[in-house]
């Protein structure tokens, strides 16, 4: 078997990582490049982090994938067609996609709305850029898939779906509507040799949502939690690793719990 495929199982392949100039997304990025994927990493607004994140992976020694970076707004079918159709012009062709990008949120126990104070237009807003996104990304992406007949798509979720230790509900509602995709999504396109799983990562440190989340929250989640210790970006890069990987070729409409075993089922 070739060396450079042996350990870079992802040569020749493509991903568009949404969400990625930063936090999970970017430690996302870095992982399938160090794997040998070429990277779109997708961007809203902070082009200056996007070039930064990039640069970071290319002077990574281990990273043989190329990288592009395009500005687009995953509920703008339009900005998603255009991601879209410069990923496949750059590289000839999609194979992976991670639906990282939300809308912005802060896990701030002290200042959460509670049930009675929480609109449905913040359900509204959580929805459309999970969900909405979710949805546009797989609807431009999904053509190519189908007629390579190979496919892999990966989309980030939270262990607050089964576990939610604080009430996020706007937060919850929309992570818990992307499982339901995930799993409806994987039943049809298996038969296209696509599989479609999920990631429910854990209170990641280090990310812009998780800032302002309290001590005595994070102290909470590390006493319960078998591993001992919070998430990090690479936790989860890690995951997403896995389930792109030919190893995990027969594993569909699954949640990947990487959450150091705080969420067992």
């Amino acid at each position: 078997m070739n060396q450079q495929h042996t350990s870079r199982p992802l040569t020749g392949k493509t991903a568009i990582v949404t969400g990625a100039s930063r936090g999970i997304g970017a430690a996302i990025a870095l992982r399938l490049a160090q794997l040998g994927a070429n990277v779109t990493i997708d961007y809203l607004s902070n082009n200056e982090r996007a070039q930064q994140t990039v640069q970071r992976i290319e002077h990574d020694a281990a990273a043989q994938g190329r990288i592009i970076v395009c500005k687009a707004d995953v509920t703008d079918l339009n900005q998603v067609n255009e991601l879209t159709q410069t990923t496949a012009n750059t590289f000839g062709g999609i194979d992976i996609l991670v639906n990282n990008a939300l809308n912005r949120y802060s896990f701030d126990p002290r200042n959460r709305s509670t049930f009675d104070n929480t609109g449905w237009n913040n359900y509204a807003t959580q929805l459309e850029g999970c969900l909405k996104g979710t949805y546009n990304t797989c609807t431009a992406t999904l053509p190519y898939m189908r007629r390579q007949s190979w496919g892999r798509i990966v989309n980030i979720s939270s262990n607050l779906v089964d576990s939610p230790i604080v009430p996020y509900h706007d937060y919850i509602a929309a992570k818990g509507a992307l499982i339901g995709l995930t799993r409806s999504l994987a039943q049809e396109a298996g038969a296209w040799g696509i599989t479609v799983n999920a990631i429910a990562a854990g209170l990641t440190v280090g990310t812009d949502s998780s800032r302002a989340t309290t001590e005595d929250i994070r102290e909470h989640i590390i006493e319960q939690t078998p591993l001992g210790r919070l998430a990090t970006a690479d936790d989860v890069a890690g995951g997403v690793a896995m389930l792109v990987g030919e190893d995990a070729r027969f594993i569909t409409g699954q949640t990947l719990h990487v959450d150091g075993g705080l969420t067992m089922r």
